[in-house]
């Protein structure tokens, strides 16, 4: 690729004199960083392929999501485990991005190799990647052109962080996600995510996905007591309903029949103490995340308690924020319970969940149920949900955007490359470095969409030369992004930025990789 602009691998006439490095492959995790790129980079990018993924307990799944691929994978080489626990982490937190932080990974240690082959030492590589990632992060604001007002529909927003991977029904799933969050943000302008719940249901077609007041989690009652109206008292259990190791072998010795009667007739007491502490302090539905014992129940449905069983520990998270009670690992009431008003099974297509219901309009939780025909139509559906929660979420904490599809990276090298070409000693091939790098991510956009890289290249380097940064890479090629409405978050580049970079001047500064075993 000649976009006509300096590169890193000038470096030799641009450094002090004086002999390269003796090792001709100084970095010991940028094979590491290339295989784990080689993985993702097919699927970075709103055209990105998808995998066939076979999990290590056997499940096959089709995803082009870099979380889902990054967190099934089983690595050895100890560089690759940080690299994904580093994009992993940014992930959860930002929702996304974790693709960006690999592959900027990736490409900055390449970078940094040829800076350290150059001659330059890994001390002073590290004080130039830290200042040219400071300038880097300064300049970020000054690209951010839009932002989305108090009162302004958010759809237009989340459409860029929802239609990803040729998603089927994303127009209708946005405007499902826009309303729901619209609908779930406070009158100061504050949204809490965890009281939008997601419950995913297969059977059904996407565009049969609804907006259900309370929150609503897949599971089913257990018992005789199949739903509890006027006035439900809720405890959050994360452990089996009943003994604490039912399965556990006995350790006792019983040498008479006796004695087993009194081992039977123990137990037996043990399960009604525990439902009766629970009946006794004022409880009358449980959830539970774990197994349920046949004992425990039928003492539950003679006390009265609803109880039921979900299968996420993340449906019991979202409870106790929105219910306000904690999660308990044992079976004993909480000091606070938590309070609605119903809790009733309801049957969707060929799924059911438990809702949980408030009256009034103020409802305190909402829900978005997923229908899809295939665990993997669901599990994207409900991954894109997510990642649109989560940008409405970051939106509100900072409404400034940047221009999307590649456009800022592109911005970010031109100004980079035109300082560090002025500049002389190591912070001028440093600049250099990042602007290289930075310019992998449009040219990846491109390569999956099929298009000639060199030419879209040529053509974004050209525009942006003269000014135009909100040029961007497109289905059929570059595009003006304002105009395609493709935008970024900036508090998420900020935040992936500043990912890369940790894991990097990790990385680059290891010479040896010693395992101790």
């Amino acid at each position: 690729m000649d976009d006509g602009a300096p590169s890193v691998r000038e470096l030799p006439q641009r450094l002090w004199p004086g002999p390269g490095g003796e090792e001709q492959h100084l970095l010991r995790s940028l094979a590491a960083a290339h295989a784990l790129g080689g993985i993702i980079r097919p699927c970075y990018g709103p055209l990105g392929l998808q995998k066939l993924l076979v999990t290590a307990k056997g499940e096959t799944v089709i995803t082009g999501y870099a979380t889902a691929i990054l967190g099934a994978l089983e690595l050895e080489h100890p560089a690759a485990r940080l690299l994904r626990d580093a994009a992993l982490s940014h992930a959860e937190h930002s929702g996304d991005g974790a693709a960006f932080v690999v592959l900027l990974a990736e490409a900055l240690l390449a970078e940094a190799e040829l800076l350290l082959l150059a001659g330059l030492p890994r001390a002073q590589l590290r004080e130039a990647y830290a200042a040219a990632t400071a300038e880097t992060l300064a300049l970020l604001p000054s690209l951010a052109v839009r932002s989305l007002g108090p009162l302004e529909d958010p759809f237009w927003v989340l459409h860029t962080a929802m239609n990803t991977h040729t998603l089927s029904h994303a127009e209708f799933l946005t405007r499902l996600v826009a309303q729901a969050c619209w609908e779930a943000q406070e009158l100061d302008g504050t949204f809490r995510p965890e009281r939008l719940g997601v419950c995913a249901l297969p059977g059904g077609q996407l565009d049969r996905s609804c907006l259900l007041p309370g929150l609503a989690v897949a599971g089913k009652p257990c018992g005789r007591v199949t739903a509890m109206v006027g006035g439900a008292r809720v405890a959050l259990f994360a452990c089996s309903f009943g003994l604490a190791h039912p399965k556990a072998p006995a350790t006792a010795t019983i040498s008479s029949s006796a004695e087993l009667v009194r081992f039977l007739k123990g137990n037996q007491q043990m399960t009604e103490k525990q439902v009766l502490q629970l009946a006794t302090g004022n409880v009358n539905v449980a959830v539970v995340w774990g197994d349920v014992e046949e004992r425990t129940l039928a003492q539950a449905d003679r006390s009265g308690i609803m109880v039921i069983q979900v299968k996420a520990l993340r449906e019991l998270a979202c409870l106790s924020e929105v219910l306000g009670t904690p999660v308990m690992p044992y079976l004993l009431p909480p000091q606070q319970l938590g309070k609605c008003q119903r809790v009733y099974p309801q049957e969707l297509g060929e799924g059911s969940a438990v809702v949980f219901e408030w009256e009034g309009p103020d409802t305190p939780a909402l829900t978005l149920v997923l229908r899809a025909a295939t665990k993997e139509g669901l599990r994207g559906a409900e991954q894109a949900v997510y990642h649109g929660i989560d940008a409405f979420a970051r939106l509100c904490q900072d409404p400034r955007l940047l221009p999307g599809a590649g456009a800022t990276e592109m911005a970010l090298a031109k100004i980079l490359a035109d300082k560090g070409a002025a500049l002389e000693g190591p912070s001028g091939p440093a600049l250099l470095a990042f602007a290289q790098a930075l310019r992998s991510l449009p040219a990846t956009l491109a390569e999956n969409a099929g298009l000639a890289v060199s030419q879209v290249m040529a053509d974004m380097t050209a525009a942006h030369q003269q000014g135009h940064f909100l040029i961007g890479v497109g289905v059929e090629g570059i595009i003006n992004v304002a105009q395609e409405a493709v935008w970024d978050t900036l508090a998420a580049k900020a935040q992936a930025l500043r990912a890369v970079v940790d894991i990097v001047l990790q990385l680059a500064t290891v010479d040896e990789i010693v395992v101790a075993k």
